[in-house]
């Protein structure tokens, strides 16, 4: 465990309510009061909240990648490389931001758009790369059923989506009261988030009857941050799908110093 992480990993807390400086709100998962520190190799993520007189006007990063992906209407992307976008539900950005890049994120065609947003450090060999960008359409990220859960990659295996460090992101819809098992590879971090719905989280193997005792509520807005080795059991709780993003990485082993949009 690196200096940039909290020593309470393993148990669900709540996201934390943030506004934005342009009046844009946001469920952060962390940094937050409840989980105050990054999650090497993450330096943050939360879902937005754009109304649609709302939006990021331009402005800098540097350091770091980050991933959007939206869930609900779309959004414009503008940025200095000259690169102009919409993306719309289900699909999925990059930027990476290097050496420095200014964009600007606003919701498309006068409706409101929520999304998700994570910021990924940059190892301190890459922080003065060249910014680059990319994105995917919907039907370019790889569906598949796992387990009773029907599981799209945002990042990782088969998706276009690349970034510098070693990560896998997925979006994971359990049915009812099914349950799957998230299995990371040995040492990386992550966190699973909840995005709709509800079930039931634990660390450990279903087959343990310690892990079902431990298993905890998990919802819409929830956070399970994951340090250690051992695989996540969901399950639904048999009231309808429950939806999280699962995300994980290979940590880089530095300190994230993060200064307001820019990762130095």
């Amino acid at each position: 465990m690196t200096e940039n992480e909290s020593d309470a990993t393993g148990s669900v807390r709540q996201g934390q309510r943030v506004r934005h400086g342009t009046g844009v709100h946001s469920n952060r998962a962390f940094p937050t009061n409840a989980y105050p520190s990054n999650l090497d190799p993450f330096v943050l993520f939360e879902r937005f909240y754009i109304d649609p007189d709302q939006g990021f006007p331009m402005h800098p990063h540097r350091g770091f990648e980050i991933v959007s992906y939206m869930l609900d209407g779309g959004m414009e992307h503008e940025d200095s490389l000259g690169v102009t976008n919409t993306a719309e539900a289900g699909e999925a950005m990059r930027i990476t931001a290097g050496n420095g890049i200014r964009h600007s994120e606003f919701p498309a065609g006068g409706t409101a758009c929520t999304g998700l947003q994570l910021w990924v450090n940059l190892p301190r060999e890459d922080k003065e790369i060249e910014p680059d960008y990319e994105d995917a359409m919907a039907t370019e990220l790889p569906t598949e059923t796992v387990d009773g859960a029907t599981v799209t990659t945002i990042v990782g295996e088969g998706s276009p989506i690349t970034l510098r460090t070693p990560m896998a992101y997925l979006d994971v819809e359990v049915a009812d009261a099914d349950t799957w098992t998230w299995t990371r590879p040995d040492e990386w971090s992550g966190f699973l988030y909840g995005v709709s719905g509800s079930g039931t989280v634990a660390v450990g193997r279903e087959s343990d009857a310690a892990t079902l005792d431990a298993a905890e509520p998990f919802g819409e807005g929830d956070v399970l941050p994951v340090t250690d080795d051992e695989p996540v059991e969901l399950r639904g709780d048999g009231g309808g799908d429950c939806r999280v993003v699962a995300v994980a990485g290979e940590p880089h082993g530095e300190p994230i110093r993060q200064r307001g949009p820019f990762v130095l």
